[in-house]
């Protein structure tokens, strides 16, 4: 083989790694523009939102259905609004219940949607009324603490 078609051949393997390199990498990070479909957007207010950041997963049923677009803050509410683009492909009922959730303990934030009953569907721009904010760590942990001071407080005063 000459020396430049074995240049060339080295060339084309260098180019397709580093393109395949590059596809991994958006894919792993959840930024890729390879999503195919139509998508739709649905707000949800949330009290406390966590750690959530926009293209966080939306699940339902353990099924990813769609990406966080955007994260607002409500002036008018003092709440978080967050904005789910939702996979066209898949349709919801109107009374739908929206989760902040963590993937195991200290894991991603994500948003799972739960289907409710309604046979009206969500349309573009609809609001979730059913919501549920983050469960913070950090408070679960004074909660706990709180009760165990006031059984302790309340134990030595009966004796």
């Amino acid at each position: 083989m000459k020396r430049t078609t074995l240049d060339l051949w080295v060339g084309i393997f260098v180019v397709a790694g580093i393109g395949a390199l590059l596809f991994l990498a958006l894919k792993v990070g959840n930024m890729g523009a390879f999503d195919s479909g139509a998508t739709y957007a649905v707000n949800a207010h949330f009290d406390n939102i966590g750690g959530l950041k926009p293209r966080a997963p939306v699940k339902s049923a353990g099924v990813v259905v769609g990406r966080v677009g955007e994260i607002l803050f409500d002036t008018k509410n003092y709440e978080a609004q967050v904005v789910l683009d939702i996979d066209g492909r898949y349709r919801f009922p109107a009374d739908s219940s929206a989760s902040i959730m963590t993937s195991g303990l200290l894991g991603e934030q994500y948003i799972a949607l739960e289907a409710g009953g309604d046979p009206k569907m969500l349309q573009p721009g609809d609001s979730l009324k059913l919501t549920q904010g983050a469960v913070v760590l950090e408070n679960l942990i004074g909660q706990f603490l709180y009760n165990k001071a006031d059984e302790a407080a309340a134990g030595g005063t009966q004796e």
